[in-house]
């Protein structure tokens, strides 16, 4: 009889206390706490994170009004649960409840996620090639996962852009102290630096971009970073930069050939439109800039090779010519017998 009146006083529902007392039951919290019918368990889904997605789609989870997680799958509990589905939600095992109710607040985010990501920024955006970073990109991934499931994405994206464009304004000004003999290489310096750096730090953003820039701001990641290098460092030197590369370009090895290279082909990718600042220069490292030859114009075309051909003269190169024009027709002598028999010549 005790044992009845005790059911008739529980009101028929299973409970179940937590470390911190709180009653998980049927009728509250359990019916957020499922996905679909299909799905792995919640808790599983998030602590799978840093080792890597799992087969199926998966998708962040997002607090209600009460502090609990719920889906974010749009045929989640909602369309697909059902008596069954809520009666499963009972049995949800400790382990997992406990793992629930640690939510990642604003002020856990500000104080414990976001300056771990904040250092490795830091690491990769200073590294050189070839330099050794002491960071754990599972640690960094698993940062971000967490965080964008606990739906601090907007604010994660706020501070990772407020970051690099600090860190751009400083290469900005360094390079503007920088002097005319030097302008050239620490600019490609900075662009090879950055662009390195993005390669690491647009896969570690990798949930960041997908659950929201991509789906709420119909951006990407990559494309923002970018635009800040263009803005806040290209921009501000392109008409300080242009007159050196054209100045280099009339001096032959001034600088070397793959630095004029890495930076005209940077600058096209930040800004194509910069073509029409210097074509001639743009089209000998990027195909299709100039127009189409034209049969009218081969005499002019053959003038300006004899002069590239003069200056190159005049720049010392007479000798290594001699030199190669000597050695080739030694090579041609030593080979002449063999070549005159096999083609039928006495």
């Amino acid at each position: 009889m005790e044992e009845e009146s005790m059911e008739e006083e529980g009101g028929g529902e299973a409970m179940m206390d937590d470390q911190n007392h709180n009653n998980w039951g049927a009728g509250g919290y359990g019916r957020h706490l499922l996905g679909p019918a299909t799905a792995a368990p919640l808790g599983d889904r998030l602590l799978r994170g840093p080792a890597g997605p799992p087969a199926g789609p998966l998708l962040p989870v997002e607090p209600e009004a009460n502090g609990v997680l719920r889906s974010c799958d749009p045929a989640g509990a909602a369309g697909k649960g059902g008596p069954g589905a809520i009666a499963a939600a009972i049995n949800i095992n400790a382990s997992t409840s406990k793992f629930l109710m640690n939510v990642i607040t604003i002020e856990d985010y500000k104080s414990t996620y976001w300056p771990k990501l904040d250092s490795a920024i830091d690491q990769l955006l200073t590294q050189s090639p070839g330099d050794y970073i002491p960071i754990s990109y599972e640690q960094i991934y698993s940062c971000v996962y967490k965080c964008v499931c606990q739906q601090h994405s907007e604010q994660m994206y706020s501070d990772l852009i407020k970051k690099i464009t600090n860190h751009l304004e400083r290469v900005s000004k360094e390079l503007q102290a920088s002097p005319p003999d030097l302008y050239i290489e620490r600019f490609n310096v900075a662009l090879g630096q950055y662009m390195g750096a993005l390669q690491s730090i647009v896969p570690l953003f990798i949930y960041m971009n997908k659950f929201y820039i991509e789906t709420k701001l119909n951006r990407d990641l990559k494309d923002d970073l970018i635009k800040l290098f263009t803005e806040h460092v290209a921009e501000k030197h392109i008409y300080n930069l242009m007159p050196l590369l054209l100045e280099a370009q009339s001096t032959p090895f001034q600088i070397t050939p793959s630095t004029m290279a890495n930076i005209v082909k940077g600058l096209y990718t930040l800004r194509p439109e910069w073509v029409q600042m210097a074509p001639a220069l743009f089209s000998k490292f990027i195909p299709n800039i100039l127009p189409p030859a034209v049969e009218s114009e081969l005499q002019e075309y053959a003038a300006q090779d004899q002069k590239l051909q003069r200056e190159l003269m005049q720049n010392g190169f007479t000798r290594g010519d001699q030199s190669r024009k000597r050695a080739g027709e030694e090579l041609s002598y030593n080979g002449s017998s063999a070549c005159a028999s096999s083609r039928g010549y006495r």
